[in-house]
């Protein structure tokens, strides 16, 4: 069986026109974006600029009352 050599047969050009179709479907897809693609005005975000409060992770406070509480009693003396 031998292989077929596509630049002989003609086949280049079946390769040329999936290439180009490709390239023009991304443009046509491209250009939709750009057109139909409506930007809504987005709201600027405002941060409290108060320095005063302190704000503590509830999961860091959980943590340290667990830490507080022993779950195991320890020896009174080590071995």
């Amino acid at each position: 069986m031998k292989i077929q050599n596509p630049f002989e047969d003609g086949h280049i050009k079946n390769y040329v026109l999936l290439y180009a179709s490709v390239v023009v479907i991304m443009i046509l897809f491209f250009i939709a974006t750009t057109l139909f693609h409506d930007v809504s005005s987005v709201e600027a975000k405002v941060f409290s600029e108060d320095k005063n409060t302190l704000h503590v992770d509830k999961r860091e406070v959980s943590l340290e009352q667990n830490s507080s509480e022993m779950r195991f009693k320890l020896l009174e003396r080590s071995y």
